[in-house]
This record gives C-alpha cells, sequence and structure tokens, in this order.
C-alpha cells in the first residue's frame, strides 16, 4: 500500500487532490452550474448531512443533488444506517462517472453488514424519475446561478420527493451577495435578488433551523427546511416572483 492510498484511507472525508483539481476544471468549463471552486469541505460536510444523524438509526432513504466529485457522499455513505437507500445526482457526466468510481470503491471496503443501496443517476434533479419519497435531502446546487422560475422549479420538485415531515438541507456561501453587487451586470444583480427572494419565500414556510459554517471556504450557511405534512402547491410557495 502506499503513502497516498494509506493517507486516503486514513481521511475518507477529505477530497483527493485529483479531485480537487477536477472540480476547478469543471468550475472554469461551466462556473454557472457548478457554483464554486473546490469541493466543500469536511465542517459544510457535516453540517449538510446532520439530518441523516438526527434520524438515524432507523433505515433511510436519502437524495444528494449536485453531488460534485463527492465531498459530501463521503461524509454521507458511513452515516447511513444499515438497510437505507441513497441516490447520487448530479448534470455534469464527469462529475457522475467520478462518482459512480467512488460509490463502487466504497462498496468493495464496506463490511456486508453495513453496506447501503447507492444509485448514482446522470441527470437534474427535475428530470429525475422515481416513485420514491426521501427522509432527507442534501443538496448543493449553486441555486443563486439559476433563474428565480429555474429555482422554484427545483424547490417544488424537492418538495415533492421528501415525505411529509422529510427535511431538505442546502448552503448558501457567506459575502457573494455584496461581491455579485459589485460584479455583477445590472441584469445579473437582478435576477441574484429575485432569486434571494424565491428563497426567502420557501425559508418563511419551511426554515426549521440555521447555522454558519465558518471553518469552510468561503464560509456558509446551511439550512434545513422541513416539508410541511400537507405539501403546499407549488403555486403557494415562491410565486409571483
Amino acid at each position: 500500500m502506499n503513502s497516498r492510498t494509506s493517507w486516503y484511507d486514513r481521511a475518507p472525508h477529505l477530497p483527493h487532490p485529483a479531485e480537487r483539481w477536477a472540480f476547478l476544471v469543471e468550475a472554469v468549463r461551466d462556473m454557472r452550474t457548478t457554483g464554486a471552486v473546490a469541493p466543500s469541505g469536511p465542517a459544510l460536510a457535516d453540517a449538510l448531512t446532520g439530518p441523516v444523524r438526527a434520524r438515524a438509526p432507523r433505515p433511510l432513504t436519502v437524495l444528494e443533488a449536485g453531488a460534485g466529485t463527492g465531498a459530501v457522499t463521503r461524509v454521507l455513505v458511513p452515516q447511513l444506517p444499515p438497510g437505507s437507500r441513497l441516490d447520487v445526482i448530479d448534470a455534469n457526466p464527469r462529475f457522475a462517472g467520478r462518482l459512480r468510481h467512488l460509490v463502487a470503491a466504497r462498496a468493495r471496503r464496506a463490511e456486508p453488514a453495513a453496506r447501503v443501496r447507492v444509485d448514482v443517476h446522470h441527470a437534474r434533479v427535475e428530470q429525475l424519475a422515481t416513485e420514491r419519497r426521501y427522509d432527507v435531502i442534501v443538496s448543493g446546487l449553486p441555486l443563486t446561478n439559476f433563474t428565480p422560475g429555474q429555482v422554484r422549479t427545483i424547490m417544488d420538485r424537492y418538495l415533492e420527493l421528501l415525505r411529509p415531515g422529510g427535511v431538505l438541507t442546502y448552503f448558501a456561501y457567506l459575502g457573494t451577495r455584496p461581491a455579485r453587487t459589485l460584479l455583477a451586470s445590472p441584469a445579473a444583480a437582478r435576477r441574484h435578488r429575485a432569486v434571494d427572494a424565491v428563497m426567502d419565500a420557501y425559508r418563511r414556510r419551511c426554515a426549521t433551523s440555521c447555522r454558519t459554517v465558518w471553518g469552510n471556504l468561503p464560509p456558509a450557511r446551511v439550512w434545513q427546511l422541513q416539508r410541511p405534512l400537507s405539501a403546499p402547491r407549488p403555486t403557494e410557495v415562491g410565486a409571483g416572483r
């Protein structure tokens, strides 16, 4: 076993240097859909997966959307109780391919009793064809990079995919709003403000907690939104923006 393998096995929650490079390459290729220049750090991944730990030890159904190179996936999989099921989805075909390799490698290392069913999908979350409903959705999508209409479609799909009482956890980087105001075009700045307004509407109705992760680069705010026991119709949240 070489030194690189030994280090990686001792710290499976950390992205491999090659994956940091892969993430940067994809960010340069398409920053709009990648949304950052580096994978989520361990502190942010830990905060995003909090709802999974809170619902253990019963088996769970979990969806991770916008998984990228798998920085959060690495933290998420070991926390899933036996008998759980995880769907991992990313619209980037190169990320999806890397995620499949990551999942296969972890399945080979896991003890049979600890294995959970993990499937990787190359698709946008609003196109995910499934009848499954999830206890937890972990979202890594860069929502502020989309149009307000796209954000409403994604958020309504999340609420549809959650079981009643299920939790969506997602993050937004801190300090990006002033930077966008200074650097973006007027049209882009208006779009960002409109997206913020859409998300504010969902948070007013569904948010249960919010915490700031200062240990990430850049720092991020992590939100948890809970689907009401009676799910709102799509027109009830974020409409008219």
